[in-house]
């Protein structure tokens, strides 16, 4: 067996162990935790040397920040030197790190600025004490270490104590101890670990996140997809981040994207621009000479996007922009339609009407809240109707499209629309007072009513109203138990308002909820008749046309283009062997008679006379699409 798939086979262990260290109780994972965070700690005598010269460490870096500013990502005192052979330890000697971030350096090379730096930087120290021992470094040198697969500066920074860190420090610790972490588990598997997003790029800031990129090597898995590779690993090696941040006490930072090779690969040969920015801006910590030679290669101009990849990303601007027309033309028929009409026909509800076609709804506001009770204005109810017909034009392709601007002006009438139904909402429940409860128990009874309907429960006694509701409707999950206790309590209070007990904070409670199960009821109504209504079509295509025949009751309607502008609409009976009888022209408003008026259809059945119908109607190559 070879060493690859014995960690396959160990692979799943890891993952059950990974999970139950997650379950064990604090004090139990502090206690697991413990040998890894001793090794983080500096020696006791470092840390009693840090209290006796935290004071002129604090001289130095408030010197070196006057001096350098911005530019100063990290000061960190460095443990003691060890003691060797040739060389005796300098017990007095303070050995300080201090990374300077060069990125924005060009008027001298980098070996300059570096002799330069570490020049002011080491008489500012000797003036403050001569045993203080700067080692300066600038950025590039550390990352330039990372690309040559040196990693003793990433250790120095591991065990170093910080004075003064932009979020540098924090990162560099909290890779490294995760990467040693994921190393010392799967190594087999790992092809390299980097540092990647806006610290590697010196946009970093103590509130940015520490990006980290690992890649797996999936290339000979064999007891299981690469897919579950990916996951498994992906669990654990999450799973150790949040660990390498107990450790390093840099909790809730570490950003961890875990990639298979294969992926990779494919991401780059189709130009995926987040694996370009990646490889180009990456770091790696670790790596098995997969990173740096594809990092080299990009910069060289070697790996170029496929001819695929350029044609679908030429291609993606006309999708996208076909995209947003669509979803405006979307927004402008449904989102902005149904967040209106729905909050009116519930107004109209809770007035006591029965829950009104859309059709009828601005109609019925005009004539009973602004004529009649005088609570509503005439421009509330001209809104409404304005988006009832530009739906119904978008729907019957009068209108094409509908610009950014035109919905922008919808979207702010919906708002002040929404507002006002609110204020009307109250003006109303004023009105009626403690009456109001009958004509909301009214309204709920009659809506659930209509719903067991449409479920195919006819007679309901209203003494069983409240447990088929629950049997039927909660229980099955078609609709939320919050609802059912909504029910419960207006069914209490028109108890009480009949034993003339109904209280004034039970109305009140009564007056919130009622509009929300209201509302949502009807929205589940028309949610259901829409489904039921689609399954009543037959959907056909003949030649490069689109056709559909809407099957009600004892009538079929045809629509033999759906997708031109000025449709043809026939009509013909339903017979009852299934086919169809004589066809005779029909328009678009006869038709959405007819879809207000008619039941909503149970189970739909087609038989076998009706598809030489259609071959009639529509040609010898018609053909019936299936889940359009």
């Amino acid at each position: 067996m070879s060493k690859k798939e014995y960690s396959e086979k160990n692979l799943e262990k890891k993952e059950e162990s990974a999970q139950l260290s997650q379950q064990k109780p604090a004090e139990a994972q502090q206690k697991a935790l413990a040998p890894q965070t001793q090794e983080m700690q500096l020696p006791k005598e470092v840390q009693e040397k840090l209290n006796v010269i935290r004071e002129k460490l604090d001289i130095f870096k408030k010197k070196v920040l006057e001096k350098f500013d911005k530019y100063i990502s990290v000061i960190a005192l460095l443990p003691p030197e060890k003691a060797d052979a040739e060389k005796k330890a300098d017990a007095d000697k303070i050995n300080v790190l201090v990374l300077v971030d060069d990125n924005d350096s060009q008027k001298m090379t980098k070996e300059e600025l570096k002799s330069k730096l570490t020049m002011i930087i080491e008489n500012i120290a000797k003036e403050i004490d001569k045993n203080l021992s700067p080692q300066t470094i600038i950025l590039s040198e550390l990352w330039q270490s990372c690309f040559d697969a040196k990693y003793d500066l990433l250790e120095l920074f591991r065990v170093s104590a910080p004075i003064h860190d932009t979020g540098m420090l924090a990162a560099v610790k909290i890779a490294e101890v995760h990467k040693t972490m994921v190393l010392k588990k799967f190594e087999k598997y790992i092809v390299s670990y980097v540092l990647s997003g806006s610290l590697v790029r010196g946009q970093a800031t103590e509130k940015s996140d520490i990006d980290v990129m690992i890649i797996i090597d999936d290339t000979d898995v064999k007891r299981m997809t690469r897919a579950e590779l990916k996951d498994k690993l992906r669990a654990i090696i999450i799973g150790m981040g949040i660990e390498a941040g107990e450790i390093t006490g840099v909790k809730n930072k570490i950003n961890i994207q875990v990639y298979i090779l294969t992926d990779f690969w494919d991401s780059l040969r189709e130009a995926n621009p987040i694996i370009f920015t990646l490889l180009r801006d990456g770091v790696p910590f670790y790596d098995r000479g997969i990173f740096m030679p594809w990092k080299q290669l990009l910069k060289m101009g070697k790996i170029k996007p496929s001819a695929e990849a350029i044609d679908l990303f030429m291609n993606s601007g006309e999708q996208m922009i076909k995209r947003v027309e669509y979803k405006i033309k979307e927004m402008g028929m449904e989102d902005t339609y149904y967040a209106i009409l729905t909050p009116s026909q519930a107004a109209l509800m809770l007035y006591g009407v029965p829950p009104p076609a859309p059709r009828e709804t601005a109609h019925l506001m005009r004539e009973l809240f602004v004529k009649k009770e005088k609570l509503l204005e005439e421009s509330f109810v001209k809104i409404l109707e304005h988006n009832i017909e530009v739906r119904k034009k978008l729907e019957h392709g009068e209108m094409e499209k509908l610009s950014g601007k035109e919905l922008d002006q919808m979207l702010t009438d919906a708002e002040k629309f929404l507002k006002r139904i609110k204020k009307l909402f109250t003006e109303i429940e004023a009105m009626k007072e403690k009456e109001s409860i009958i004509y909301i128990y009214e309204t709920v009874v009659t809506i659930i009513r209509d719903i067991l309907r449409l479920e195919g429960i006819e007679k309901v006694k209203d003494t069983d109203i409240v447990q088929i509701f629950e049997s039927e409707m909660v229980h099955k999950g078609l609709i939320p138990e919050k609802y059912l206790r909504i029910l419960n309590e207006i069914i209490k209070a028109k108890k009480d308002y009949d034993a003339d007990k109904l209280l004034k904070n039970e109305v009140e409670t009564v007056r919130k909820t009622s509009g929300e199960f209201i509302k949502f009821m009807v929205e589940y109504m028309q949610r259901k008749r829409g489904r039921e209504l689609e399954r009543a079509k037959i959907r056909v295509k003949h030649g490069n046309r689109y056709g559909e025949v809407i099957l009600l009751d004892t009538v079929a309607f045809i629509i033999h283009d759906v997708d031109h502008q000025e449709k043809e609409i026939t009509k013909a009976p339903i017979k009852a062997d299934g086919s169809l009888g004589t066809t005779e022209a029909s328009s678009m408003e006869e038709l959405e008679k007819a879809l207000t008026k008619v039941e909503i259809p149970g189970k739909v059945f087609i038989k076998e006379p009706i598809f030489e119908n259609l071959k009639g109607i529509f040609g010898k190559d018609v053909e019936i699409l299936l889940n359009f």
